[in-house]
This record gives C-alpha cells, structure tokens and sequence, in this order.
C-alpha cells in the first residue's frame, strides 16, 4: 500500500479542520497556508471530499470548509478511502479489481487477504479525533 500527497494532505486538512471545530466555515486559503499545501492543489483535494460528503464547502463571503460529523465520527480509512480509492495491497483483491483468474490455485491469495484486513482494521479503527489530540 503506497499512500499519495493527496491522502497525506487529506488527513491533514480533516485534522486541521477538526481542530478548529467552533469557527464555522474555514476558507481555504487559511487551512493552505496553517498547512503549507498549494491552495490549487488543496482545493482540488477538498472538492473530492465534498463530493464524497466528509465535508461541507460555503462559497462566498463567509465561505469556507467544515467537517459534516465530529471528528470522532470519521476514521483515517475513510480518509484515504476517499483519495486513493483501494487500499488493497495487491490489485486482485481490490474492491474495484479485477477478479485473478488463478485466484483458485492462488497460493499467496490468503496472505494477501489478511494483510488487507489487517491494514483496513488497523486504519479504520484511528480516528480523526485520535490523531487531533
């Protein structure tokens, strides 16, 4: 599993914003410049979010991003989910993936399986919260 700049700096920004829970919206040229992060290549990162529904964007004056649940509520799978699309460790078990037509005699197929589990359980067992404290 390779986690891009984009699910690095998602987490980031969810973090950001779950720190700042009473300030309402928060524009995107505050969380770029508390993040360090190209207010392009942010906003490109919260657009997906707020297609995917973790978060809320307001334009206009007053406009900004929040998160739609308490930061408890959202795990780090979620997260990545969200911008790297599979966490699979290989592609032949990936939600999305194509099913291997070995996946019969596949002998390594169960490793596989178990680390991906292992990997999802891990990171959907971290919150947001947690890693805000």
């Amino acid at each position: 599993m390779f986690v891009s700049t984009k699910g690095r700096y998602a987490l980031r920004v969810v973090i950001d914003l779950a720190e700042h829970p009473g300030e309402g919206y928060i524009p995107l040229r505050e969380i770029a410049q508390r993040q360090d992060i190209s207010e392009k290549y942010l906003e490109s990162i919260l657009k997906l979010m707020v297609r995917e529904g973790l978060i809320t964007g307001l334009r206009g004056k007053g406009g900004g991003y929040r998160l739609n649940r308490p930061a408890g509520e959202y795990s780090v799978g979620e997260i990545l989910r969200c911008t790297e699309g599979s966490l699979a460790p290989v592609a032949c078990i990936a939600e999305q993936g194509e099913p291997c037509p070995r996946q019969g005699e596949c002998r390594t197929l169960p490793l596989w399986q178990k680390l991906d589990r292992l990997v999802a359980d891990y990171l959907d067992g971290v919150t947001i919260a947690d890693l805000a404290h």
